[in-house]
């Protein structure tokens, strides 16, 4: 498996969803309950339509997305995308590059903030809950 630590090169999509992995195990519980069945996908960009949809200047402009409907809100009716978490390789890397920070934080700081904001969480609930995912 691939440790962030250990890159000379850029992490290839599939060393960055193994990171990924390992990050969504680290997350805390009352996150990790909410996420149960969906799906981890990693891209190098949003597509044009997301950059369309959300407005981005750049694609560069967006690191995950969590696409789908909160556990609470879904419907018995069969049929529909799943719902899935969304990571941008390329912007990570360079939020990763400029930052410095370790890259398996980074991307364990965006699954927290995809999680959170579809579930409502405020900015400060996700600081708490990252502080416990030791950040």
């Amino acid at each position: 498996m691939a440790d962030s630590r250990k890159f000379t090169h850029p992490p290839t999509l599939e060393d960055f969803a193994a990171i990924a992995e390992r990050a969504l195990c680290d997350i805390p519980p009352e996150l990790s309950s909410l996420i149960e069945g969906v799906a981890l996908r990693v891209d190098d960009f949003p597509d044009e339509d997301t950059v369309s949809e959300m407005e981005l200047e750049s694609p560069f402009d967006l690191l995950g997305l969590y696409s789908g409907v909160p556990f609470g809100e879904k419907t018995m009716a069969l049929g529909g995308q799943p719902d899935m978490i969304f990571l941008y390789r390329r912007p990570i890397l360079d939020y990763w590059c400029d930052s410095g920070e370790d890259l398996t934080h980074v991307i364990k700081h965006v699954l927290i903030h995809e999680i959170g904001h579809h579930y409502g969480l405020s900015d400060a609930d996700m600081e708490e809950l990252e502080s416990q995912a030791g950040h």
